[in-house]
């Protein structure tokens, strides 16, 4: 799929998702990837759209933790952020070459320029931001301070979100998913990749 001509849309519920006109024509996708901040239901939209596609689901995150053998935290600290983005980056572009393959990314990949790249121009390949507002993200996140620090800093949270979402903008389709169940998100995918 061409950067040029790749999709850009963001499904509002009250108003449906409608491609592009170049899009009717293109060939559904062998793999989709969903990109967006936390909370935004990446790792339990994934496995519905995938379950439903009788495709296998995997999370970026989860991958190089098993390979690793160590937590995503650990290897931040370990190696430092710039060593995580490149195995992060190594990663992604041996799964993104997988077919009949959902693929959860971690809320910073969309960063990586590379990552971008490889997702936006990869013939095949779907990237779909499943985008929530902050407060979405706060509301769905809370309890979980333990495993994502980030949460206590309030100011830094909000600068990142505010960097990440026009980047992850950048992705063929944008699904506003705050007032969604993920069930509901899931048909949205779907209808969107024009595979359900």
């Amino acid at each position: 799929m061409q950067a040029d001509k790749k999709l850009k849309m963001t499904a509002q519920i009250q108003s449906g998702i409608r491609p592009e006109p170049e899009r009717e024509t293109a060939a559904p996708p062998r793999r989709i990837v969903l990109t967006g901040f936390m909370g935004s239901g990446k790792s339990t939209v994934g496995p519905l759209v995938a379950r439903r596609l009788r495709w296998n689901f995997l999370d970026v995150d989860d991958v190089i933790e098993a390979e690793a053998g160590a937590t995503i935290a650990e290897l931040f600290a370990r190696h430092g952020e710039a060593a995580f983005r490149e195995r992060e980056y190594t990663t992604i572009a041996r799964l993104a070459a997988g077919e009949a393959l959902v693929l959860a990314l971690g809320g910073g990949a969309i960063e990586h320029p590379a990552n971008r790249s490889l997702l936006l121009n990869s013939a095949g390949t779907l990237l779909v931001h499943l985008e929530v507002e902050l407060a979405t993200t706060l509301d769905r996140c809370r309890g979980t301070e333990h495993i994502r620090p980030i949460l206590a800093d309030m100011a830094n949270l909000a600068s990142r979100y505010r960097f990440r979402l026009p980047l992850y903008r950048t992705a063929h389709i944008s699904i506003a998913v705050d007032a969604l169940t993920p069930e509901q998100a899931a048909d949205a995918v779907l209808k969107a990749a024009r595979l359900g």
